[in-house]
């Protein structure tokens, strides 16, 4: 007898301007219709293969690619293999990518590019779970100028990288000031009046440690302190700055090598 159709689906909009909605599914023979979306679909395909429409003409997504589908043109969608396929997709809208990429994305929207394809992995899991805003922010926007810089090449040369430390300097004044309350990578752009992807980039090489990790390692520090002088994990979390006791315990245990309760009790 064959195997029954299978589906399995999760989605979610997370707290990250720009980003419309996050999809995960596997399907096994499920096939879209054509069909059109009013948000840019970035997708990367983990198990098997999709092929696809779009505007008249056939694609496919090997595992090693990300494809880019543009608002507003019909695309459809199907497994490529006998297994189905599992994907992870985001849903964009202008403010991340701008019209002036509909065109070379139609022309073009499946990306071998491994170094972009980890990021859109590593953005997924940032987005999967609350409290890491800063970090899906900054990871959204390299991505979104990587994928600008594919789409629109500049020369062969590609962008010039410029060094800024006084920029980066404020940055980190910023995030050393708002350690607890945090703060996004738009908003965080707008006071020291620099592209987003411009400050992150300054500050990642002025320090060598990217904006989001850096105010993570202060309120880890901070936690320490709290730990320490006898504090509960939960409380802890909620004084420095965390989502939850669990958000708290990821980044203790990633930063400490050990969870914040046996932390506590560890000189005792």
């Amino acid at each position: 007898m064959a195997d029954q159709d299978r589906r399995t689906v999760s989605a979610w909009r997370p707290l990250v301007p720009g980003v419309v909605e996050v999809f995960h599914a596997h399907f096994t023979e499920y096939a879209y219709p054509m069909h059109v979306h009013d948000a840019w679909t970035l997708l990367i395909v983990d198990d098997g293969a999709v092929r696809y429409d779009l505007d008249r003409h056939e694609h496919g997504t090997p595992h090693d690619t990300v494809s880019l589908l543009p608002p507003h043109v019909p695309h459809n969608g199907s497994p490529a293999t006998p297994d189905g396929f599992r994907k992870r997709v985001l849903y964009l809208d202008a403010s991340r990518l701008g019209d002036e990429l509909i065109g070379p994305a139609v022309d073009g929207p499946d990306l071998r590019d491994p170094v972009l394809r980890r990021r859109v992995g590593q953005l997924h899991s940032a987005l999967a779970l609350p409290g890491d805003e800063l970090e899906a922010e900054s990871r959204l926007t390299l991505i979104g100028e990587r994928l600008h810089e594919h789409l629109l090449p500049r020369g062969e040369g590609g962008p010039v990288r410029r060094r800024d430390p006084v920029l980066a300097r404020r940055l980190r004044e910023l995030l050393d000031e708002r350690v607890v309350q945090g703060i996004g990578l738009e908003e965080a752009a707008a006071r020291v009046a620099a592209h987003p992807a411009h400050l992150v980039r300054a500050f990642s090489g002025a320090y060598g440690i990217a904006p989001h990790q850096y105010l993570m390692s202060r309120r880890v520090d901070r936690a320490r302190r709290l730990l320490l002088a006898g504090s509960g994990p939960a409380d802890v979390a909620a004084a420095t700055g965390f989502y939850d006791q669990a958000h708290l315990t990821r980044h203790f245990k990633r930063l400490v090598g050990i969870t914040p309760g046996r932390y506590r009790t560890s000189g005792h």
